[in-house]
């Protein structure tokens, strides 16, 4: 827990849960609102967050969208429960044992779980935006409040990624730099919109779990796949209403006649040549350049990518449809006696295609990941010996979860963790001025396990009295979708 020390001319207490050493007048906060100095004792202002199984009357679970509408915060008594690092404090200045290491038994297994909230200097958040619109270079500068706080960073399949955060930006520029860096990453952890701007790209508003915002616009859709991809999965159900189709799309544009799909179903080529580099047989690269139109790119006039209508292969009544990637934007054509092609009202047949193509896109959707390294403080509050954790992670000894939340450990050395904020409870994350995040986090394992790789066994407690003992605190629904830490980790002992 983080210690005190009183000046006792002026009652001010020196806080030590982090480097900053705030001074703290009586009845005020400390500068991270999370630790004031109430009746002269330095105190947690947040309340502890335990995650509780609720049950119903014959003892069954209640799913977590009917638990979270009934749900006021109050302990639940006899509930399963999992005490959470949210609340809980540090163990800055890493000498001493986590807060809590609380017992419980899971089937017949003695389990221990060490919780925590980490100090992470090293972290960042990755966040993944799904939609085809262009956003910006790569890796060209996000700012927010003119402040760069991260980048672009390369396109995944039908998604666009930032990279935000890390230590650069926390502690290598300016004063100015890292805080604005710190804020930012705090407030998408915790599920909030933040609105910033990418040099030579767009102005985007991302917010954890819904729309993207792009340039004022709303997005509604992610791409079906790329244009290739696109052309594959309908082409079957073109074949016998059009002649030609073109799906334009940033990364990949087709041409169905070309393309291995429209021979495998024995189309004639159309003889309508797109710009771009062609890669293989009806696929081509670089069509246009990236922007707000069709498919991701700068187009606003789909012809405007036709290179060239051959005569000696196309004819005329030549039936042509354009379409994106999305169906957002489709055009239906007819080359008249001069293969130009004009504008008709597109046929219900291949209309139903293209509202197919919106049907099977997912909706357009952005996801926050936080990424951090659990360090000296952490792991030294868990062990004497911190490389034993780290190993006992590595071997699946030991489970890591964030808020209750299972997180994904990247291979290699140290403990590197990724973990979904939605699927942590809300207002999760703090931050000191250092500047620096603070998040939850637990280690999960088998009591002869935590022995035997140095830990603390005699700060070990039941958590039934960990929890009669806390005053603040909170709790939420556990959500049925997430392996339940010390079950887990009892059944692998069973296994």
């Amino acid at each position: 827990m983080a210690q005190m020390r009183e000046n006792k001319d002026d009652g001010l207490i020196r806080c030590d849960a982090c480097p900053v050493l705030c001074r703290i007048r009586p009845e005020k906060t400390g500068a991270c609102n999370r630790y004031g100095n109430f009746e002269g004792k330095l105190t947690r202002v947040d309340p502890v967050v335990v995650v509780q199984k609720a049950l119903d009357e014959d003892c069954e679970l209640v799913p977590f969208a009917r638990a979270s509408e009934e749900w006021d915060g109050s302990l639940i008594s006899q509930a399963p429960t999992f005490l959470t690092g949210i609340g809980s404090t540090t163990t800055y200045p890493d000498y001493k044992p986590a807060p809590f290491i609380v017992s419980s038994d899971q089937d017949g297994v003695d389990m221990v779980t060490v919780v925590s909230e980490g100090v992470f200097s090293y972290c960042g958040v990755k966040v993944k935006i799904d939609t085809d619109a262009y956003i910006g270079p790569e890796p060209a500068p996000i700012r927010v409040k003119g402040e760069q706080v991260g980048h672009v960073t390369t396109a995944e399949y039908g998604s666009q990624m930032l990279a935000i955060g890390g230590v650069r930006h926390l502690t290598g520029g300016s004063k100015k730099e890292g805080m604005v860096t710190c804020n930012t990453m705090m407030r998408l952890c915790n599920k909030e919109p933040v609105e910033m701007t990418i040099d030579g790209g767009a102005n985007i508003i991302v917010q954890g779990g819904e729309p993207p915002i792009i340039n004022g616009f709303k997005e509604e859709r992610m791409r079906v796949g790329c244009g290739s991809a696109t052309v594959g999965i309908f082409a079957p159900q073109w074949k016998d209403h059009v002649d030609e189709v073109i799906v334009v799309d940033d990364h990949i544009t087709a041409v169905l006649s070309e393309h291995q799909a429209g021979q495998f179903l024995d189309m004639p080529l159309a003889g309508i040549r797109v710009r771009g580099r062609r890669s293989t047989l009806g696929r081509y690269f670089q069509v246009a350049d990236h922007g707000a139109g069709w498919g991701g790119t700068d187009v606003e006039d789909p012809l405007d990518i036709i290179e060239k209508i051959d005569e000696d292969i196309a004819w005329p009544g030549l039936r042509l449809l354009m379409v994106s990637t999305t169906g957002q934007d489709s055009a239906w054509y007819v080359l008249d006696d001069n293969l130009a092609p004009q504008p008709t009202k597109m046929p219900q047949e291949v209309k139903l295609v293209v509202d197919r193509i919106g049907e099977n896109c997912e909706p357009a959707l952005c996801t926050v990941m936080f990424m951090a390294g659990a360090g000296g403080s952490l792991r030294a509050g868990v062990t004497i010996n911190p490389v034993h954790l780290t190993r006992s992670v590595r071997a699946s000894e030991t489970q890591v979860t964030c808020g209750g939340a299972p997180v994904f450990v990247w291979p290699g050395g140290g403990i590197t963790l990724l973990v979904d904020v939605n699927q942590m409870p809300d207002n999760s994350f703090g931050w000191v001025p250092t500047p620096a995040l603070v998040a939850p986090i637990e280690f999960t394992v088998r009591r002869d396990l935590y022995e035997r790789i140095g830990g603390y066994s005699d700060k070990v407690k039941n958590i039934h009295d960990v929890i009669s003992e806390l005053g603040n605190i909170r709790s939420v629904p556990w959500r049925e979708n997430h392996p339940w830490p010390p079950e887990g980790m009892a059944r692998k002992d069973k296994v």
